[in-house]
Parts: C-alpha cells; sequence; structure tokens
C-alpha cells in the first residue's frame, strides 16, 4: 500500500490556498490540518474539512500525524516557525524568502542539520519551461562566453495591494516585516539569475519610491548593476510603480556565440533566439501566473514544487531548491540592499 506524505498549511491567504490545493490533488499527499491567525469563517476555507488551528505552536501540541508543514506567513515569519517546525521533528517548505537576513537563514540551516530535516525552498519559476531551456543552454555553454545578462521585472503593486479599506495592510509595505522588492516579488527572478550564473559582486545601486511614499517604507524601483564571478556583466532593472498592471518580466543575454532573450509578463515567451549552429527546439506550454484577483505573480508551478518534496522524502531525488540555495538568494538581496538610503 502506498504511504501518502501528510502536509499541514500554516498560513492561509491566497499563497497557502495555492499549497492546500496542490496538496490535496497529489496521489502521494495528503492534507491533514490548516492554520491561521485570523477566523476560520472569514478563510474562505470551505473546500477543506480538515482540523483547524490559530496557532502554530497549538498545531505542533496536536495529536495530529503530519509529516511537513508548509509555511506561507508573512516574510517576517519564515525563520521562526521554521524553527519552531524543525524542533517538533517536521520537514518543512518554505515560501520565498526563506528570511529577511543571512543570519537568520543560517540560523534555520543549523537546525535543520541538528535534526536530521529538510527545508524545502519554494522557487516555482525554476520550472518553468523557458527557463529551463536556457539553464540547458548555459550547462552546454551553448552561448559560449557570457557577455552581459539583463534582468527587468516591471510590475504593478498599488493601493489594492498595500492598504485594505484605506488603512495600511498588516504587513505589506513594511520594512522590517515585508523587507522590499527584491524579497517579496522579485526574489524569484533573482534566484533564477543565481541559479542560471552564479553568485555576483561589485554591486552598485540606485533606488527610487515615485508612487508608494504614503503606503511602503521602502523604494518601488532600482537600478542595480554587477559582476558575475563567473565572467560577464549584469544588471536588475525593477520597478512596482507600473500602472495598472504588470507589464514585464524579462531576461536577455548575450554571450561569444549568439544571444537570447525570455520575455513577456511573467518570463513566459522566447522572444528571440539566435545562437550559431543551434535550432531552437519546441517547448513545453507555460503554466499560467497566479491570480490573486486585483494583481498576478509568477507562473502557478508548484506542483512540480510538492512533486519534489513527495519524491525527495521517498528518497527518489534531490531537492530542487535545497536551504543553502535559498539563503544564497536572501544573502545576495542583503548586499544589493546594503546600498539603499536610509531615506529615499
Amino acid at each position: 500500500m502506498q504511504t501518502s506524505i501528510k502536509f499541514a498549511v500554516i498560513g492561509c491567504g491566497h499563497i497557502g490556498k495555492r499549497h492546500a490545493r496542490t496538496i490535496s490533488v497529489h496521489p502521494e499527499a495528503e492534507l491533514v490540518a490548516l492554520c491561521d491567525l485570523a477566523p476560520r469563517p472569514t478563510l474562505g476555507l470551505e473546500e477543506f474539512d480538515l482540523p483547524f488551528f490559530t496557532n502554530l505552536k497549538t498545531l505542533l501540541a496536536s495529536e495530529i500525524d503530519v509529516d511537513v508543514i508548509s509555511i506561507c506567513t508573512p516574510n517576517d515569519l519564515h525563520t521562526t516557525q521554521c524553527i519552531q517546525v524543525l524542533n517538533a521533528g517536521k520537514h518543512v517548505v518554505c515560501e520565498k524568502p526563506m528570511g529577511l537576513s543571512k543570519a537568520n537563514c543560517e540560523a534555520v540551516i543549523h537546525k535543520a542539520l541538528n535534526v536530521g530535516r529538510q527545508v524545502f525552498c519554494v522557487m516555482q519559476n525554476r520550472y518553468s519551461p523557458p527557463a529551463v531551456w536556457l539553464k540547458s543552454l548555459m550547462e552546454q555553454q551553448v552561448l559560449g562566453d557570457i557577455h552581459t545578462v539583463q534582468l527587468n521585472g516591471y510590475w504593478n503593486r498599488d493601493d489594492r495591494y498595500y492598504l485594505k479599506n484605506g488603512q495600511p495592510h498588516a504587513w505589506h509595505g513594511q520594512l522590517e516585516r515585508d523587507g522590499g522588492p527584491l524579497f517579496t516579488q522579485f526574489s524569484h527572478y533573482i534566484d533564477l539569475m543565481y541559479w542560471l550564473f552564479g553568485d555576483i559582486e561589485d554591486i552598485q545601486a540606485r533606488f527610487q519610491n515615485f508612487t508608494h511614499q504614503h503606503s511602503t517604507e521602502f523604494e518601488d524601483s532600482g537600478l542595480v548593476s554587477f559582476r558575475f564571478l563567473n565572467g560577464g556583466l549584469g544588471s536588475f532593472n525593477y520597478s512596482t510603480a507600473i500602472w495598472g498592471q504588470n507589464m514585464e518580466t524579462s531576461i536577455t543575454v548575450t554571450g561569444s556565440k549568439g544571444s537570447v532573450r525570455i520575455g513577456g509578463q511573467y518570463m513566459d515567451k522566447v522572444e528571440y533566439c539566435h545562437v550559431k549552429d543551434y535550432k531552437m527546439p519546441d517547448l513545453q506550454p507555460v503554466n499560467p501566473a497566479n491570480d490573486y484577483g486585483t494583481y498576478k505573480g509568477s507562473a502557478n508551478n508548484h506542483g512540480h514544487v510538492f512533486a519534489n518534496v513527495i519524491d525527495v522524502l521517498k528518497n527518489r531525488t534531490t531537492i530542487t531548491t535545497n536551504a543553502l540555495e535559498g539563503m544564497k538568494v536572501v544573502e545576495m538581496i542583503e548586499r544589493i540592499y546594503a546600498l539603499r538610503p536610509t531615506k529615499l
């Protein structure tokens, strides 16, 4: 008889519900509990007839048999809750970012090693067909020496995101809880850049808050330039001040043997491929973006994430994004934000 991996989800907002639905449809997974500070009737959880808890401590102290707890709470809670879950002897699936500092991420990794449990970082954009294709180009050195990499993220996050009934959101926009666009909106794409091209150095940056002075404690736009340790120049231009809707997430790569560009709203289309002695293959269809009603996020590849969790725990494969990689993304963002002025 096939044994299911038992999951609980803490944090039942948009992304938490997506985790819960994804777990529920996997044939080797079982969703056994949900947890959120808000009262259950206010969360729209009618589709889940499961035990519900209002704090993580009570869930962990219960007699419910659970193997993995998926953390979908505000950014500033991720590391402390990871450690709580690990102390209880459970594996962790942690939504991005793994933490808001390298030091906090190191504490999670240290605890995971001490208790012998896994920490899975959700970086689902690695499963996008254009990203998988670009990874294969890099591994096979199809583009030759990399000259330049330009990453662009132009998204909309306006008062629909940062305010609720005209009042500040519970954590969106707060420096100590949210961290800023590189943590909350664009960490998936910094992870892709690291996955494809490696670490960066010689970072320079400019930041500006154009339209969110009344709603955030940090910038809504930035221009960042750097060098890759593996060779080549890079830049990341980003903004959440785009009017009305998300505009673009793209990456343009030039090398000694050719150039490619992946664009579209969510880096979902190969817009240019001109490479010496190379024929562009047909790629698998891209999953639609996560739709949160008033705004959209990255592609919905959480099914691949949880399939990997289950395969790892059943000793069939290795982790797609491990805790060290999750920490590395946080560390790169921390180095960029070290250049952010105290007042914009």
